[in-house]
């Protein structure tokens, strides 16, 4: 389910061709800006938690590869799925459905910041957070877009751990190592994305199925993917709490985290009790305000001089 067409395959090029003047914005739009966000946000704590410092010159180079490799994996994404992309309500406005660039442009631009991105984090800040970035990258392109996304109902589950790096990428940069506290960081990354995406996944099944991409709901159905969305926030929720329990974050976090968390419950029950979509719809907006405020919460305790 889901698989290429071979045969359309050969036409996707001329299907998808440029047919007006591309606009700086349509480069921006294929960076995928708001998810570039948060990963630059997520990065950027991984930064500030890191024992070290650097200089703020090697800082804002590390931020800007972190957010220029996450574009660059948006853009070769957005190459690869343009026919699903062509078929889908929420992304038809992408500038390749619309013929404002075309596939090759898309692609060339994307390999090009993916390389350019890994090789000034290594030769500017260190290699180690230059293999990560490089392996953040080669996992959306290859693991998440290429690989799980058409071929199985997994695939959110898996290619969810390409999100979680950026923290160990900032981290990294500073001390050109990992240590635990980045590790739970990208655990509460890779547990949060699964009730986040099969939100959006319920209540947009019928895109989905419309471009043959096997979520959750359209291959296990709703009642299966409410199921799976409260076990995940079972399973999230504690693991938000680790930093605090581990001595690794203040009281501050440990708290509001608490708090936070309970309310993230009381959404995915009111989910898995419900048949509408509007409690799913509230997941979706509320948990990624919810994963913005625990990483607040480390860099606001960091300011204070509290946790580790």
């Amino acid at each position: 389910m889901g698989q290429v067409n071979e045969a359309g395959n050969a036409g996707l090029d001329a299907a998808y061709g440029k047919t007006g003047e591309a606009r700086p914005a349509d480069y921006f739009a294929l960076l995928k800006p708001r998810v570039m966000s948060l990963v630059v946000f997520t990065g950027l704590v991984g930064m500030v938690l890191a024992p070290g410092s650097l200089h703020p010159v090697l800082a804002i180079t590390a931020l800007l590869c972190i957010a220029i490799g996450a574009g660059a994996s948006g853009a070769i994404n957005m190459w690869y799925d343009a026919d699903i992309d062509a078929v889908m309500t929420r992304t038809q406005s992408r500038p390749i459905p619309q013929g404002r660039i075309s596939r090759d442009e898309a692609l060339g631009f994307g390999c090009v910041l993916s390389v350019g991105s890994v090789l000034v984090m290594g030769l500017g800040v260190n290699w180690v957070a230059a293999a990560i970035l490089a392996l953040t990258i080669g996992f959306y392109v290859f693991i998440y877009t290429m690989w799980l996304k058409r071929r199985t109902p997994q695939n959110i589950v898996i290619g969810g751990a390409a999100g979680a790096f950026p923290p160990m990428i900032g981290w990294a940069a500073v001390t050109g190592d990992l240590s635990l506290l980045p590790l739970l960081l990208f655990a509460i990354i890779f547990m949060w994305t699964p009730p986040h995406f099969w939100a959006l996944a319920l209540y947009r099944s019928d895109d989905y199925a419309r471009a043959g991409v096997p979520m959750l709901p359209v291959v296990a159905g709703e009642p299966e993917t409410r199921r799976q969305i409260l076990l995940y926030s079972l399973l999230l929720v504690p693991i938000t709490l680790s930093p605090w329990m581990l001595g690794l974050a203040g009281p501050l976090y440990g708290g509001v985290t608490a708090l936070l968390g309970a309310i993230f419950l009381g959404i995915a029950f009111r989910i898995w009790r419900s048949t509408d979509y509007k409690s799913a719809k509230y997941m979706f907006g509320y948990s990624i305000l919810y994963l913005f405020l625990l990483f607040a919460l480390l860099l606001a305790e960091r300011g204070l001089g509290w946790g580790a």
